[in-house]
C-alpha cells in the first residue's frame, strides 16, 4: 500500500521559514515524480512544484517562486519542500502528492496524496 506522509507545518510569523518533509512508502520512490500543492481555505488546490524521480524539477508557480525549493533523497525515500519569507498569503495546508512519469502541475493526474499538514504565516 502507497503511503504518503507530511511533517513539519506549523505557525510562522511573516518572513520566517519552514521546511516541509513527506516520507513515502510502498512504492519504489525513484518510478514516481513528486509534487507539492496547497490548498487555502476557500480555494482550490493549487500547484507548487514538482520534480522527477530523477532529480528534475518543473518550473515552480510564480507566487513562490525564489522563495520556496523542492528536493528529494531517494536514498531516504524523502521529498522536502524549503520555504522562506513566508507570507500570510502562503497559509493553506500542503500537500505531497505521488505519480507515475513525468511530473507534473495537474492534481487530477496524481495518483497518490498524502493528508496534509497546515501551514499558518501570521502577519
Amino acid at each position: 500500500q502507497v503511503q504518503l506522509r507530511e511533517s513539519g507545518g506549523g505557525l510562522v510569523q511573516a518572513g520566517g521559514s519552514l521546511t516541509l518533509s513527506c516520507t513515502v512508502s510502498g512504492v519504489g520512490i525513484r518510478s514516481v515524480a513528486m509534487g507539492w500543492f496547497r490548498q487555502a481555505p476557500g480555494k482550490e488546490r493549487e500547484f507548487v512544484c514538482a520534480i522527477s524521480g530523477s532529480g528534475g524539477t518543473m518550473p515552480i508557480a510564480d507566487a513562490v517562486k525564489g522563495r520556496f525549493t523542492i528536493s528529494r533523497d531517494n536514498y531516504r525515500g524523502t521529498l522536502s519542500l524549503s520555504m522562506t519569507n513566508l507570507t500570510p498569503e502562503d497559509t493553506a495546508v500542503y500537500y505531497c502528492a505521488a505519480k507515475y512519469g513525468g511530473p507534473s502541475s495537474s492534481t487530477v493526474v496524481y495518483n497518490y496524496w498524502g493528508q496534509g499538514t497546515q501551514v499558518t504565516v501570521s502577519a
